[in-house]
């Protein structure tokens, strides 16, 4: 039985898996996947020496028209910050909060295995002492 938007989540989800292993490739630890807190959601919470990386990942399939970061919007934006002091609070760290688009595309044929990833660092930013 499928229902509208099965495929789509499906494809979301294997973006995820693949953006985690790209970024534990770049060095990087996953200390959290789908960390959740009051109205929004961070894909990817992962951490270095230096950073704690909060990462949205967006997937889609080659001609799609568009680019998966345009689909983060100033709102999308502000529930990832909101949900990020959550978590810098709870965690305690120390580290340099940064925060990253991971944008994965799929083949037409479905081939996840020749996905191609583009990593967008400091994509876009607190102002001033928001984030504290």
């Amino acid at each position: 039985m499928s229902y509208p938007g099965k495929e789509s989540y499906i494809s979301g989800r294997r973006g995820e898996e693949i953006a985690a292993e790209y970024i534990k490739q770049q060095g990087f630890f996953i200390a959290a996947r789908n960390y959740r807190y009051d109205i929004g959601e961070i894909d990817i919470i992962a951490e270095n020496r230096k950073f704690v990386v909060f990462i949205e990942v967006k997937t889609r399939k080659e001609n799609a028209g568009y680019f998966p970061k345009e689909a983060i919007t100033k709102d999308k934006q502000r529930r990832i910050i909101h949900t990020a002091k959550n978590y810098m609070y709870r965690s305690h760290t120390g580290l340099i909060p940064r925060f990253d688009i991971i944008e994965v595309t799929i083949p037409e044929n479905g081939d996840t295995e020749s996905a191609e990833v583009s990593h967008i660092e400091n994509a876009f930013e607190v102002r001033g002492n928001e984030f504290y």
